[in-house]
């Protein structure tokens, strides 16, 4: 059969499967082997007792049912995929850790007298867990929990509250760690940490459109937005602002703290030296006189500018702002700062996270009275720990260079061991665990599903006839990506985003890297190394404008599982509507102006 009645068949029968309710993986998967059949074997649906005699059946394990495995177990064992599962459970952790309600409270008390700062608090904060996790739908559910019946109580427009918190809580699809762009980087062998660095600008362009809409609006409209009554003991004007100084002088101090110690541990142990001479990022000795100089000098402004009583007040208003700041830290800046890949920066994430939550579980003075209860006990217990570091690795691996891995393992199990002691903590982690294993499977299984389908439908020639049917249509480059656009839209409204990153971008792409890249956009150019990396960012921006799009929009359905009874899906889709305007003016930007995302590059 020709490969454009096959087209034909596969669009029509995929629409019917997800109509009737089928899960997109199993629909996939189903269609990927009507595919191979009507292309390699028409005989077997007409004549089945024909079975082994064409070239799908004649000899099992080859052909294109062996491409098509082939194609799955790759994708599959590809060593990145494994920070998809990281960043779900460590979004899962953050969802009850109370990380994000600490986080809340601390930026409402700095904009709580700004007209709208509810909803720029809630942007805000949808960004900070946006570049902690990249997780879509734990993000829409937790800023339902925390911010909606704020925003209602104070009076703010329903709409104007409904959309904030989803379109902000959608800006994990261009924020980095994105898992759209790690998926997308996976299927198009494109680099995940340049996709991440190229989404930064679009993403928090977009963020500052919502923030400026609701600046806007609340200006012109300020019944949507009325101020709170303000709080006896809240700081005001010139006290607020020094407040606000001094919190921030507070974290440089620790952050130029950390960085000459770094600096100061690569320099004096050698690294730098058995780096042919090259000093690594921030580690050269003249970045350690100047960050120790600047910690000291910060340091001595809070005992002299700013005072004791005030850099205290300010810490304990702000000081819910600094687990987000450590983790973002932890997860990008390892990735950026050249220290580990993808996957062990998920996996760094979640552990610091799963710290955070422990320590946040009991106040300072609980854990001190706790401490001093379980003196006798925790001391037996460290004393025990260090034997065992020391006594295992001379007993049984007396010849290992590994030492100090077995040490740390040993340490990292007792404390794990000792954590899981608290009840509370182990429901924390059952419950993420099962949070993490129900999302992954479903990610996994349509992975699975799509990549063969789209691995059937590569392997039929379906890409090349796409591509001859749009170039042959005589449309300007411009015209042939806005078509494509029109695409995506339409699917996004329809179809999850995995399925179509693993269906349509793998027939898409090939055509975009064939188009004249001096037509491609209207003002600047981009280089042909980035032109994959672009239309990853663009993809993203669509499957950003998708998450809102009725009738199947995933937000508005997250967010009707905890909004309250009298708000109903149609008032959710509604307040949708000015922020589905505001992603394609963001869209149109990267249209008009790729160059946006080399920037950074």
């Amino acid at each position: 059969m020709d490969i454009g009645t096959i087209s034909l068949i596969l669009m029509v029968a995929l629409i019917a499967l997800l109509a009737i309710g089928m899960p997109l993986g199993f629909a996939s998967a189903v269609l990927a082997v009507l595919v191979l059949v009507l292309r390699f074997e028409p005989d077997l649906i007409l004549a089945p007792w024909t079975f082994g005699d064409g070239m799908l059946t004649a000899k099992p394990g080859s052909g294109a049912l062996n491409l098509l495995q082939n194609k799955i177990y790759g994708l599959l064992t590809d060593y990145v995929l494994i920070s998809i599962p990281l960043f779900i459970f460590m979004a899962a952790l953050l969802e009850r850790s109370g990380v994000a309600k600490t986080m809340y409270d601390s930026l409402s008390m700095w904009l709580n007298r700004t007209r709208g700062g509810i909803a720029i608090v809630t942007s805000i904060m949808a960004v900070i867990m946006a570049a902690m996790s990249g997780i879509i739908g734990g993000e829409v559910v937790l800023l339902g929990l925390i911010a909606l019946p704020q925003m209602l109580r104070l009076g703010y427009n329903q709409n104007l509250a409904i959309g904030v918190i989803c379109a902000s809580g959608s800006l994990g699809t261009m924020i980095p760690p994105s898992i759209v762009l790690i998926i997308y980087g996976l299927i198009t062998e494109t680099s995940i940490k340049a996709l991440f660095t190229a989404s930064f600008l679009p993403g928090f362009m977009l963020a500052s459109f919502i923030i400026l809409y609701i600046v806007i609006r609340t200006q012109l409209r300020p019944e949507d937005a009325p101020l709170p009554d303000p709080e006896p003991d809240d700081p005001v004007g010139r006290e607020k602002a020094g407040l606000f100084l001094a919190l921030l002088n507070l974290l440089v101090v620790a952050g130029t703290a950390l960085l000459c110690l770094r600096a100061g541990y690569i320099e004096f142990s050698g690294q730098n030296a058995a780096n042919d001479g090259d000093a690594y990022s921030l580690a050269s000795l003249w970045h350690f006189y100047m960050l120790g100089t600047l910690s000291l000098i910060s340091l001595a402004a809070v005992f002299f500018v700013f005072g004791k009583d005030r850099s205290a007040r300010s810490w304990a208003l702000g000081k819910g702002l600094v687990p987000p700041i450590i983790v973002i830290g932890v997860v990008l800046g390892s990735i950026y700062g050249g220290i580990t890949g993808i996957t062990e920066a998920a996996g760094m994430g979640a552990l610091a996270v799963f710290m955070i939550a422990v320590l946040l579980h009991y106040t300072t003075q609980e854990w001190i009275d706790l401490v001093r209860s379980r003196a006798s006990r925790i001391a037996m217990t460290v004393g025990f720990v260090i034997a065992l570091c020391i006594f295992i690795p001379m007993v049984f691996f007396p010849t290992t260079e590994l030492v100090g891995e077995i040490r740390f393992a040993i340490l990292f199990v007792a404390i794990f061991g000792a954590i899981l002691r608290i009840e509370e903590m182990r429901d924390l982690l059952w419950d993420a665990l099962v949070r993490t294993l129900k999302s992954t499977g479903t990610i996994i299984w349509v992975t699975i599903g799509a990549a063969a389908l789209a691995g059937a439908y590569t392997v039929a020639g379906g890409p090349n006839y796409i591509a001859n049917l749009i170039i042959g249509a005589d449309l300007p480059t411009m015209g042939i990506i806005l078509t494509m656009m029109l695409i995506l839209l339409f699917m996004g409204a329809f179809m999850d985003w995995v399925g179509i990153v693993l269906l349509i971008i793998p027939v898409f792409l090939p055509i975009v890297l064939r188009l004249p890249i001096e037509e491609i956009g209207v003002f600047g150019q981009l280089e042909p190394q980035h032109v994959a990396i672009w239309f990853g960012v663009v993809f993203c921006m669509n499957m950003q404008v998708s998450f809102l799009s009725p009738p199947f929009g995933p937000a508005a359905f997250y967010l009707k599982s905890v909004a309250p009874p009298h708000i109903s899906l149609t008032d959710i889709f509604k307040g949708f509507l000015p922020f589905i305007a505001i992603q394609l003016c963001a869209l149109t930007v990267l249209l008009l102006y790729p160059p946006i995302i080399a920037i950074l590059l």
